[in-house]
C-alpha cells in the first residue's frame, strides 16, 4: 500500500505538500497540484488518518533509535531525553536496532508514527539516514559523526582523553592497552584517537595495544581481563600485566575490575573507564565524566527547536567531559611499584 512519503518521493516535492494538496488544492500552484495527483493517482494513494498526522506533524511522539537498550549508559540517555520530553508534552517512542534483521523496516514505520527521530551512534546505516533525510524526517544525531543538514549533538573526547593519559603516565605507566574496538562506535573510535595523540606527544617511550572486544559489556570486559591473565605481555610470562588497560567504556573496566578481583591480581594493574555511570563511582573507578543525561536532554531541546520551527539551520552542539581520578588508577603496595 503506497503511503504519503512515496508520493512526495515519486512526485519530487515535500510530504507537506502532499497534503495540502489532498486537503486544500485551491492553495497550491496549478503544475504542482496536477503532478502530486498524478502521482497519488499512479500509485492508488489514499490518505489515513495516520497519514494526515505524519504530512502534517502532530503525532506529539518522538520516537529515539538506540543500538542497543542494555546497561546505564543508554537509561541516562532516555532519563534525559524524558526531562525535557514531559515539558513539551511530547511522548517518547524507543527502538534498539540490536540483533534485527529489519532495521530499515522497523525505523521506517517509527519515523511514520514520529514527529522526528534521534538516531544514536551508529544505531542505524548511514543510507538508511539518507533515505529519511530525503523523506524530510527531521533528525538529531547523538554520538555520531556529524552531517551538514542535521542536528547533532556530541562530547568532547580529546582534552579529557589527554588529561587521562597524563595521568597514567605520570603514575608511572608506559605500557598501555586498549580495551575497546573503534570500528564499532564512533565515540570509541573518539576515545583512542585522544589516548594516541597525547601518547606521541609524550616524551617517555611508551607503547599501546588495541585489545578488541565485540560488545561493550561488563561480560566482554571480564573476557578480555581472562584473556589478558593468559597472554604474556611485551616479553613477559603467561599472566604478565601491562601498565595500564584504558576501557573505552566504564561497563568494559567493571567487568575487568570485577575479573581481577575474582583471579586475586586487582590492584596489579591501572585500569580506567569513560562515562562515570552510577556503578563507577562505588567502584573507586577512574574515569571521564560524561554528561550523558544532558546529551538526552540538549538532543530533545534540539527536535522540539526543528518541530517548533524557530530554526532552520542545523545545531552541532558539543558538550565537556573530564577526568575523574579514584583509586582504580593507582597500583597497590610498593611491590607494584
Amino acid at each position: 500500500m503506497a503511503t504519503i512519503r512515496d508520493v512526495a518521493r515519486e512526485a519530487g516535492v515535500s510530504i507537506a505538500t502532499v497534503s495540502r494538496t489532498l486537503r486544500d488544492p485551491d492553495v497550491v500552484k496549478p503544475d504542482t497540484r496536477a503532478k502530486v495527483l498524478a502521482t497519488a493517482e499512479r500509485l492508488a494513494f489514499r490518505p489515513s488518518h495516520l497519514g494526515r498526522q505524519l504530512a502534517e506533524r502532530r503525532h506529539a511522539a518522538a520516537g529515539v533509535v538506540f543500538p542497543d537498550l542494555s546497561g546505564p549508559y543508554y537509561a541516562d540517555v532516555v532519563m534525559g531525553y524524558e526531562s525535557v520530553a514531559a515539558e513539551v508534552g511530547r511522548s517518547v517512542l524507543i527502538c534498539s536496532t540490536r540483533g534485527r534483521a529489519d532495521v530499515e523496516k522497523q525505523v521506517t514505520e517509527m519515523a511514520g508514527r514520529c514527529d522526528g527521530l534521534v538516531v544514536l551512534g551508529p544505531a542505524i546505516p548511514d543510507a538508511l539516514l539518507r533515505d529519511l533525510a530525503r523523506q524530510h524526517v527531521p533528525l538529531v544525531l547523538v554520538a555520531r559523526p556529524t552531517s551538514p543538514e542535521q542536528d547533532s549533538v556530541s562530547t568532547a573526547a580529546t582534552a579529557s582523553g589527554h588529561a587521562l593519559v597524563r595521568h597514567l603516565l605520570e603514575d608511572g605507566a608506559r605500557h598501555l592497552v586498549f580495551v575497546g574496538d573503534p570500528s564499532t562506535s564512533p565515540d570509541v573510535a573518539d576515545r583512542l584517537a585522544a589516548v594516541r595523540q597525547a601518547l606521541e606527544a609524550s616524551p617517555e617511550p611508551t607503547t599501546l595495544t588495541i585489545h578488541p572486544v565485540d560488545d561493550l559489556d561488563e561480560t566482554h570486559g571480564r573476557a578480555a581481563a581472562d584473556a589478558l591473565l593468559a597472554q604474556p605481555t611485551h616479553g613477559g610470562e603467561p599472566g604478565t600485566l601491562p601498565d595500564a588497560l584504558v576501557c573505552a567504556n566504564d561497563e568494559l573496566a567493571l567487568g575487568v575490575l570485577t575479573r581481577l578481583t575474582e583471579a586475586g591480581r586487582d590492584g596489579e594493574v591501572r585500569v580506567t573507564g569513560w562515562d562515570d555511570v552510577m556503578a563507577a563511582r562505588w567502584a573507586g573507578l577512574t574515569t571521564v565524566r560524561q554528561p550523558v543525561r544532558e546529551l538526552g536532554a540538549t538532543a530533545a531541546r534540539l527536535l522540539e527547536e526543528r518541530l517548533a520551527g524557530t530554526r532552520t539551520t542545523p545545531r552541532h552542539e558539543v558538550l565537556e567531559t573530564e577526568l575523574v581520578v579514584r583509586t582504580s588508577s593507582t597500583l597497590l603496595g610498593k611491590d607494584h611499584a
